[in-house]
């Protein structure tokens, strides 16, 4: 009699197996487009990818189980992101990711129905996004980076860990539509700080090379990094010519520091990603974009390069350090 029940029991349990299989199998899996102006193949942008994945799978999310991400890179060119859109939408998300200001400017004008969470915007208002940070309307929320105010503070910095800095190159990307309001941040604080400043747009690496070292002729120099897409693209170009020219330089995210710029103050990038993560967890669930308010950074992390310092031949002052959040050395 045992030997039958066992027998039975094997049977049944070898029975349930492909039940249970199809039954995993068979979960709906939801779908989530990811649209970005950078470049794929970037490290730093896999860590970004990786943040968001991981911020999913904390919430429930896997993909290949019950999600499916379809992810379009523009690879640095912006004209290109219109077309990336639009294979997205045929994609047909129930919720799509926009990484940067063009990014999100492309799916706002392609899509007034499907919920966006956008990530790294800056002035969502400008831009034309919201009107309201708090209930934002429409279909459309997410994360700024920056709050361009932040201007001040790079010059704050760099002049307080160079005293002796007199001329500032302004390195932007024409093609980042905020490179202007941070400009005039900027411009209004210079007087503040004795210093006079030089726009450095960066379109091509030589001619941007070729520019900084027409800068480094006259002595005092020093280089403020604004963010934009381009400018991640280019950060070893813009790095080495710091270096090459003995030039400080203060950059926008951590990732340039750890590339071997001389400091960064700026947003945990990767925790706005895990961030925006949430807020796809919440619109999967039934919450609308108008329902989740548009969300500030709250801290900011000031990162100092040690090895950098030494060899441009920095000091870096005691009180500075103590404020870093980070000191690579």
């Amino acid at each position: 009699m045992r030997r039958r029940e066992f027998f039975i029991t094997l049977v049944g349990g070898a029975a349930a197996w492909p039940l249970t299989a199809v039954a995993q199998q068979g979960e709906q899996q939801r779908r989530i487009g990811f649209v970005a102006t950078s470049l794929e193949s970037d490290p730093e942008e896999q860590s970004l990818i990786s943040a968001f994945r991981n911020g999913l799978e904390e919430l429930g999310w896997t993909d290949g189980r019950n999600i499916r991400i379809s992810y379009r890179f523009g690879g640095g060119d912006v004209a290109l992101v219109p077309k990336l859109v639009k294979e997205l939408l045929d994609f047909r998300p129930e919720v799509i990711v926009a990484a940067s200001t063009n990014a999100a400017t492309s799916v706002r004008q392609q899509t007034l129905s499907i919920p966006i969470v956008f990530v790294q915007v800056p002035d969502p208002v400008a831009a034309g996004f919201v009107t309201n940070l708090a209930r934002p309307e429409g279909n459309i929320t997410g994360f700024t980076n920056f709050e361009f105010s932040i201007g001040e503070k790079w010059l704050q910095t760099i002049k307080e860990c160079a005293p002796d800095v007199s001329r500032i190159a302004v390195v932007f990307d024409p093609l980042n539509p905020s490179w202007a309001a941070y400009l005039r941040t900027i411009e209004a604080a210079a007087p503040a700080f004795s210093v006079h400043l030089t726009p450095a747009e960066l379109r091509d690496a030589a001619e941007f090379e070729t520019n900084i070292t027409a800068f480094a002729r006259e002595p005092n120099g020093a280089l403020v990094v604004l963010p934009g897409p381009a400018i991640t693209l280019h950060r070893e170009t813009i790095i080495a010519a710091a270096a090459g020219h003995h030039l400080p330089a203060i950059y926008p995210y951590r990732l340039y520091v750890k590339d071997g710029g001389l400091m960064s103050y700026g947003v945990n990038v990767p925790d706005l990603y895990k961030q925006a993560a949430s807020y796809v967890d919440r619109i999967l669930k039934g919450a609308k974009p108008a329902d989740l308010p548009v969300q500030l950074p709250t801290k900011l992390q000031l990162i100092i390069n040690l090895k950098t310092a030494k060899a441009l031949g920095i000091t870096v002052p005691p009180a500075l350090l103590v404020r870093a959040d980070e000191v690579i050395e």
